[in-house]
């Protein structure tokens, strides 16, 4: 089984034994402001369950890892990514962390870490992330991992009953 490690973080494939931090995260306003409207139950169990089977490069769904504490073992949310042009060696990456966590390194931290799994362990030549126009926060996460804005899809996103800019990043993993 897949496991990254940081100095403070160890991740590993989401098993049916996280079912709650997925509940919990899923219905944390702040964590989702920038990700989605509010989900049923039944959809945050669709999303749950399209992320359990065993994934490879050639899946079409995410691969996700929990993200935890290292000494602790507490859990502060989830990384990961989904091919999206596997002939070009090309994935998504994305994360979403409890908002307690936000604003600490987690997420540069653990996008590191995916980076370098990415290149190293699964020999992809590139990743793309899309963040929210507005999303300050994910923004600065891509720009210290190294990602850099390639174009907006202007009112590309629904949220909350309004239209919103979808930034497209990229990160050039040959280089």
């Amino acid at each position: 089984m897949l496991h990254l490690h940081t100095d403070r973080l160890h991740m590993q494939p989401l098993t049916s034994n996280d079912w709650q931090l997925f509940l919990t995260l899923h219905n944390e306003p702040e964590a989702l402001r920038y990700v989605c409207d509010p989900l049923s139950r039944a959809q945050i169990e669709e999303r749950f369950a399209s992320r359990l089977p065993h994934w490879h490069t050639g899946a079409e769904h995410w691969l996700c890892l929990v993200i935890r504490a290292r000494h602790s073992g507490e859990e502060l949310g989830f990384t990961g990514l989904r091919m999206i042009a596997p002939h070009a060696a090309q994935a998504e990456v994305g994360y979403l962390l409890r908002s307690r966590h936000q604003g600490k390194g987690v997420a540069t931290e653990s996008l590191k870490a995916l980076i370098e799994h990415a290149r190293e362990g699964l020999g992809l030549k590139s990743l793309q992330a899309t963040v929210t126009d507005g999303n300050h926060g994910s923004q600065h996460v891509l720009e210290k991992c190294g990602f850099v804005l390639e174009r907006r899809v202007e009112q590309a996103f629904r949220l909350n009953g309004e239209d919103f800019d979808d930034l497209i990043f990229h990160r050039d993993l040959t280089v």
